[in-house]
């Protein structure tokens, strides 16, 4: 099993963004005093229900997941509680790590598809002498 430590490199990447010179906070794990790695609450600054229910359905694919949900904390902030609980002795983080991963997949594929659909259009307009839009 991987140590606290360990668990924080493996979401280093994500945690922090670059803001106007200024290290932000984007990304915070919150865990209940005397609950273990398998339930986890990670706090996503400045993100809404976009990401939000993606990430849940995304999540909620993996079997070894035995809950996941968001909250919006309110209107007026921009922020997400993200919470995961596993089934087994699997980390809250991998399947929330996963699930970045193939949300990122999904969004790469299908700006690869809108991207091709429209040089398909533009390239028939284009050999039909045909203004685009």
């Amino acid at each position: 099993m991987e140590d606290d430590q360990e668990l924080e490199r493996k979401i280093s990447g994500l945690k922090t963004s670059m803001a106007e010179g200024e290290r932000k906070t984007a990304l915070e794990m919150v865990q209940a005093a005397g609950t273990d790695r398998q339930c986890v609450t990670f706090v996503l600054h400045e993100e809404d229900h976009t990401l939000g229910n993606c990430l849940r359905y995304i999540i909620m694919k993996n079997p070894e997941v035995e809950f996941c949900g968001y909250t919006t904390t309110h209107p007026s902030e921009s922020k997400i509680n993200l919470r995961i609980q596993t089934r087994g002795a699997l980390p809250a983080v991998e399947p929330f790590q996963k699930g970045l991963n193939e949300l990122l997949n999904v969004c790469q594929h299908v700006l690869v598809k809108f991207e091709a659909s429209v040089k398909d259009y533009k390239d028939k307009k284009a050999s039909k002498n045909e203004p685009t839009l």
